[in-house]
């Protein structure tokens, strides 16, 4: 299993809407930060689910050592 690697040391602000799903990319390997692109093919990684509860913009985790799913949690600061 391979290990995630930092897309970025700062979240990812992105406009979601209420009640739509999102694959939050957890490899940090995707073009399509923050979102997964399928990039982590081979590498025991997997996307995350997020479905938004309302809409408006949503702080996605860049470095990929969020300890909170998928949403940035200042793990980025430790880096």
């Amino acid at each position: 299993m391979s290990e995630a690697i930092p897309a970025q040391k700062s979240p990812y602000g992105v406009p979601v809407e209420a009640g739509k799903e999102y694959w939050w990319c957890a490899c940090g390997r995707s073009k399509a930060q923050p979102f997964c692109d399928g990039s982590h093919r081979g590498t025991g990684l997997a996307p995350v689910q997020y479905v938004a509860e309302k809409s408006g913009e949503a702080w996605f985790c860049g470095c990929k050592a969020t300890k909170t799913g998928t949403m940035c949690d200042g793990s980025h600061r430790k880096l």
